[in-house]
């Protein structure tokens, strides 16, 4: 009987044993494609709702739009593993309609408008209407602006429709693949149009406001779930956080503004 004990308390120490040398199991981690208007507004969020809820989130910067191979369509298209898109909202829903991302997942998270910077200690000029902007553009020395949605708009509609003439766009150029305000930090271009929540995180730079009214454009970001996607339940709920009041103020604090929720009925 005694014998038999023995091996029992012999056998429960080894299993204890084991138990305690046994690695921990890994949280599941989510893949975020995140373009960079939105990526203050993720990268705040994170370290909070890992913690709650178990799970890791691996965010990857990759812009909206665009010819690079880092930009969201193109990772997609050519069969990268994702599980959530944050990005210009006209631009996923060209996603949705390739059946890329779920559409029944599709959500609108906060309005971005364009601001303009200069380079840190540097005079910031008048931008306060459209008259002290066209003498703002036209004195620059060099003038840079996003391949995204807000320097589409700016290169397509707004210089043309300001009757800048050839020296100016001699001197404008768009920045693929790397964040406008990183250019005018590096004195590479005088003044630099973006997003305001994508200026906000770069260092080096003075914000000098948002362009006018009549100039400004207001661009959506929002978010899906990709339709091959292995962690789909994971993925929409981080996705109706973002969507929810718990996430405004990192949306705002990114220099996005966040969406009127609808009242609970």
């Amino acid at each position: 009987m005694l014998r038999t004990l023995s091996c029992t308390a012999l056998l429960l120490a080894t299993f204890t044993v084991a138990a305690a040398e046994a690695p921990a199991a890994q949280p599941e981690t989510l893949t975020i494609l995140s373009s960079g208007g939105i990526m203050g507004a993720i990268r705040a969020v994170a370290p909070a709702y890992e913690k709650s809820h178990g799970i890791k989130l691996d965010i990857q910067a990759a812009p909206s739009m665009g010819d690079t191979p880092q930009a969201v369509p193109n990772r997609l298209a050519r069969g990268e593993k994702a599980d959530l898109v944050l990005m210009v909202g006209s631009a996923l829903d060209n996603l949705v309609d390739k059946n890329l991302v779920n559409k029944a997942s599709r959500v609108d998270l906060g309005e971005s408008y364009i601001a303009m910077a200069v380079r840190k200690g540097e005079p910031k000029p008048d931008i306060s209407d459209m008259k002290a902007l066209r003498k703002t553009l036209l004195d620059a020395k060099s003038v840079a602006y996003s391949d995204s949605a807000s320097g589409v708009y700016l290169s397509k509609t707004l210089f043309p429709s300001m009757d800048l003439g050839k020296a100016f766009d001699a001197k404008a150029h768009m920045i693929p693949a790397e964040p406008v305000g990183a250019v005018v930090a590096r004195g590479e271009a005088q003044i630099g149009f973006q997003q305001l929540s994508e200026l906000k995180p770069v260092r080096g730079i003075d914000i000098v406001g948002l362009i006018p009214a009549k100039a400004q454009k207001m661009t959506l970001y929002s978010g899906g779930v990709v339709s091959n996607s292995t962690h789909q339940s994971q993925a929409q709920a981080l996705l109706d956080y973002l969507a929810s009041r718990q996430a405004d103020a990192a949306i705002e604090g990114s220099g996005l503004k966040p969406l009127v929720h609808k009242t609970a009925q």
